[in-house]
């Protein structure tokens, strides 16, 4: 949904990142510069996936001026970190773990649930190893004492 300053105390958002579709216009976001720059936005981030190429604006005094070189930059505010990597733009949080993609959480998700499938199958052949020693020792007369 969108920012209801209203709703919050009346303070602007301090930080706001645009992802641009074929259906923006650039008149359309030179109007949103101009608002939030109005609204005395401290940072803005433009990001425009069909070229891969980010823009950022930062206050300076009174008005949010253009951040040039923006590659490896900084927010100030939220503390993360812009990069160009070959022909994508990577984020990385202010304790400089990087943010993954959708693509690379799922990867990742897949790989845990293949580690925590493994496991439970070694639990289960341990737990059926120790039922059948258990078994063995109580057909002896040693059975194990229930705590």
């Amino acid at each position: 949904g969108s920012y209801r300053q209203w709703q919050e105390e009346n303070i602007a958002p301090q930080v706001v990142f645009e992802i641009l579709s074929p259906k923006n216009t650039k008149a359309e976001m030179s109007r949103k510069l101009e608002f939030y720059d109005t609204y005395r936005v401290e940072e803005y981030y433009l990001y425009n996936p069909m070229r891969c190429r980010l823009q950022g604006w930062q206050r300076q005094g009174e008005n949010l001026a253009e951040i040039i070189p923006i590659n490896d930059w900084t927010s100030p505010r939220l503390g993360v970190r812009f990069i160009w990597n070959e022909s994508s733009l990577e984020l990385y949080r202010p304790d400089g773990e990087k943010f993954l993609t959708t693509v690379e959480l799922e990867s990742q998700m897949r790989q845990e649930k293949q580690r925590a499938d493994k496991e439970k199958k070694r639990a289960d052949k341990e737990k059926k190893r120790a039922d059948r020693l258990a078994e063995r020792l109580q057909a002896l007369g040693l059975g194990l004492e229930e705590e």
